[in-house]
């Protein structure tokens, strides 16, 4: 679906068709053929349009003649049944041409959704610089908020696990660490685009002391945002092994009474086997012998329990 948004004062209005100095987002449903025409229609490489689409598109920038295309990763919730992960990350395209900005993704992001609703301070299509700024702004308070977002889970799961140790529990757990897998790994390609468009000076950003600074800004935010992510995943990771470690102990310590039990019920099973035989025992002629043995055997028993509680195995 090819939209195209321009801002009036201060709402955003989405127009009819395509006019100068607007914001264009492609997002699902579309067709080849549209992209295409959008293609033809601005004087765009193709493949700027159709590379963001690439779930496994690695994150850059590419400048042709005026036209720039740079390609991060964003964090989207994961709605595949195939998959038990919480968050995947997902590449959005943003294509700036002197009289059109243009954003393009397979998914339906958090990010973009905000400027459609209009959230973001200060949005202005027009200034595309600014813009795309912003976009790398979102993306990154985006993470943060899906970071606390998994510190939150990982704290209720790890209450489930002390009380049941279900395999659901830990499946989620896996779940989680999962995500900060993807998180780690997409924060440092994106650091590492945001370091190289200062380096290059893209869009001529260091002429403008606000957009440097805001620039700089992010950069700082995103490595705010990568270590978060490496202490959730390295505190996630230790997590896992201890709950491994304290389930495999619980374990130890069910099979452990569980043979104890078992020793002291062999003492009262093996005097019956004694006299379930079918030859003259002591205490053949006792009209008591039934309740003698009776005694006996929990008496041996309690005392083989007592000594097992003595040496604190119970």
């Amino acid at each position: 679906m090819v939209r195209y948004f321009q801002k009036q004062g201060k709402h955003i209005n989405e127009l009819e068709q395509l006019t100068p100095r607007c914001w264009i987002n492609i997002s699902p449903p579309f067709h080849s053929v549209e992209l295409e025409h959008l293609a033809e229609t601005l004087s765009l490489p193709i493949d700027f349009l159709i590379d963001p689409l690439d779930i496994d598109e690695r994150t850059r920038f590419e400048v042709e003649d005026d036209v720039r295309l740079i390609v991060l990763n964003t964090p989207v919730l994961n709605e595949s049944s195939e998959t038990e992960i919480l968050y995947i990350t997902v590449p959005i395209g943003i294509i700036t041409t002197p009289e059109h900005i243009i954003t393009v993704s397979s998914y339906d992001t958090a990010v973009i959704r905000k400027f459609m609703q209009n959230k973001v301070r200060n949005f202005n299509p027009a200034d595309y610089v600014l813009f795309v700024l912003q976009i790398l702004e979102e993306n990154v308070y985006t993470y943060l908020s899906c970071l606390k977002d998994i510190n939150v889970r990982q704290n209720t799961i790890e209450q489930d696990v002390y009380e049941s140790s279900k395999n659901q529990d830990l499946k989620r757990l896996l779940s989680l660490e999962k995500s900060l897998v993807y998180f780690v790994t997409a924060l440092s390609s994106n650091a590492l685009l945001k370091q190289r468009m200062q380096r290059m000076n893209l869009f001529s950003i260091q002429q403008d002391a606000e957009k440097a600074d805001l620039l700089e800004d992010i950069i700082i935010d995103n490595s705010q945002a990568q270590e978060m992510a490496h202490i959730y995943s390295n505190i996630l990771k230790n997590t896992m092994d201890a709950l491994a470690s304290m389930i495999s102990n619980n374990l130890n310590e069910v099979m452990k009474r569980l043979t104890l039990i078992t020793i002291i019920l062999m003492v009262p099973t093996l005097v019956a086997s004694f006299y379930g035989m079918n030859v003259d025992l002591p205490l053949k002629d006792e009209p008591f012998a039934f309740i003698m043995l009776v005694g006996g055997s929990i008496f041996f028993a309690a005392s083989l329990a007592m000594f097992f509680r003595s040496k604190r195995m119970f």
